[in-house]
C-alpha cells in the first residue's frame, strides 16, 4: 500500500501487542474501501439495468477541427442533438428528450456531441479561435447529458469572470470538456483509474486539437474537478497545457507533483466543506485490483501549490463570488503572484 506521510508510523510506549495507530487506522480504511467496491458492484450494475439505453443517432462526421471549421462543427452538432431530442422523447425519456433540445438552441457551440448511452459533449464559451487564454474543464463522477447542466452551469461562471476580470486585448475562452464516460459516486469504477486510463488518450488528443484551433500561442489551463483530476493526473505527462488546477481531488494516482512528469504549474485547493476530505489517500489492492488514488494533493508532501478555496462544498468550486473561483480566474488568466495561497 501506498499512503500518505500523514498516515504515520507507531508512536512510543505502546502495550506489547497493540496494532499501531496508523495500521489500524488503514486496516479501518481498507474495510471501508472493500465496502464500497461491493456495494459499487451490486449496485451500480443494478441502476444501470434498471434504466435502457437511450437511442440516439452516431454523432455528425465532421471535418478536421481547425479555426475555419468551427461553424460547420457547431451547425451539425447542434443538428445531431436536435435528432438525439426527438429520439430520446419518442423513446418516452423526456429529461433527456428536453436536455438535448436546450442543447440544439442556435446558441450553443459544441466541438463533439454523443447522445449515445449517457452522453459526450465538448462545449465552447468564447471565441476560442482567437483565444489568448483557455480554460478546459474535466468533469468528475456522475456528469452525464442527463446532469450536464451543473457542469455547464460553471464554465459560465468562469468565462463570465474572465472577461470581467482579463486585461484589456486579452481574449479568453472556456471549454466544458465531457469527453469521457464518468464513473458512477457509487459504483466501483469511481475507486479505480481504470475510466481515467481510458480518458486519458482522449484527453491529450482534444488538448492538440484545441492547439490547432486556437494556435501554440494559446496559453492552456486545465481544472480537474474530483475524479476529474485522477483524469488529469493520467494525462499529464507531455500535455501541452500552462497549469492543471485539481479542485476537490481524491488523488491523482502518484504521490508528488513530480511524479506527474509535466513542466506545468500544479495547483490544488480543497473546499472547507468538501467530504472529499475524509476519503482515505491511499492506494491498496483489492481483490486483484488496485483500489485507491495516493497522497492527498493539499497535502505539503505532494508539492502542488496550494490556493484558498473558501467554505464552499464539493459542488461549489465555481459559485459565483467564491473564493474559489476568483482563484481559478486568476490561475487561468496566468496572475500566479495574485492567488490567494491556503
Amino acid at each position: 500500500m501506498v499512503a500518505s506521510a500523514a498516515d504515520g508510523g507507531a508512536t512510543g510506549g505502546r502495550r506489547s501487542g497493540e496494532r499501531p495507530r496508523g495500521r489500524r487506522r488503514a486496516g479501518r480504511w481498507r474495510r471501508a474501501l472493500l465496502a464500497a467496491l461491493v456495494t459499487g458492484a451490486v449496485v451500480a450494475p443494478l441502476s444501470a439495468a434498471a434504466r435502457p439505453e437511450i437511442p440516439a443517432p452516431a454523432p455528425a462526421v465532421l471535418a478536421p477541427l481547425t479555426a475555419g471549421t468551427l461553424g460547420a462543427a457547431y451547425a451539425a452538432n447542434r443538428a445531431n442533438a436536435a435528432q438525439a431530442s426527438r429520439m430520446a422523447a419518442a423513446h418516452g425519456d423526456t429529461g433527456r428528450a428536453a436536455a438535448e433540445r436546450s442543447m440544439a438552441g442556435p446558441s450553443r457551440r459544441f466541438l463533439a456531441f454523443d447522445g449515445r448511452g449517457p452522453g459526450l459533449a465538448t462545449e465552447v464559451f468564447g471565441d476560442l479561435a482567437r483565444a489568448d487564454r483557455v480554460a478546459v474543464l474535466v468533469p468528475g463522477s456522475d456528469t452525464s447529458l442527463d446532469t450536464y447542466g451543473r457542469f455547464r452551469a460553471g464554465a459560465v461562471a468562469l468565462q463570465r469572470q474572465l472577461t470581467g476580470r482579463a486585461p484589456a486585448g486579452t481574449r479568453t475562452a472556456v471549454v466544458a470538456w465531457l469527453g469521457y464516460r464518468t464513473p458512477g459516486t457509487i459504483s466501483a469504477t469511481v475507486l479505480t483509474t481504470g475510466r481515467a486510463e481510458q480518458a486519458a488518450p482522449q484527453l491529450r488528443a482534444f488538448i492538440e486539437r484545441l492547439h490547432i484551433i486556437a494556435g501554440r500561442r494559446a496559453q492552456v489551463a486545465l481544472l480537474c474537478h474530483s475524479y476529474g483530476s485522477v483524469v488529469c493526473g493520467r494525462a499529464a505527462s507531455g500535455l501541452a497545457v500552462d497549469d492543471i488546477a485539481l479542485i476537490g481531488s481524491p488523488g491523482t494516482g502518484v504521490d508528488s507533483a513530480a511524479a506527474l512528469h509535466t513542466p506545468a504549474r500544479i495547483w490544488a485547493a480543497r473546499g472547507a466543506a468538501d467530504w472529499v476530505a475524509d476519503v482515505p489517500h491511499v492506494r491498496t489492492d483489492l481483490l486483484g485490483a488496485t483500489v485507491g488514488f495516493g497522497r492527498d494533493p493539499v497535502s505539503p508532501a505532494f508539492g502542488a501549490r496550494v490556493f484558498a478555496a473558501g467554505d464552499g462544498g464539493h459542488s461549489d468550486y465555481f459559485t459565483p463570488g467564491s473564493a474559489s473561483l476568483t482563484n481559478l480566474t486568476r490561475i487561468v488568466l496566468g496572475e500566479t503572484s495574485e492567488v490567494a495561497r491556503a
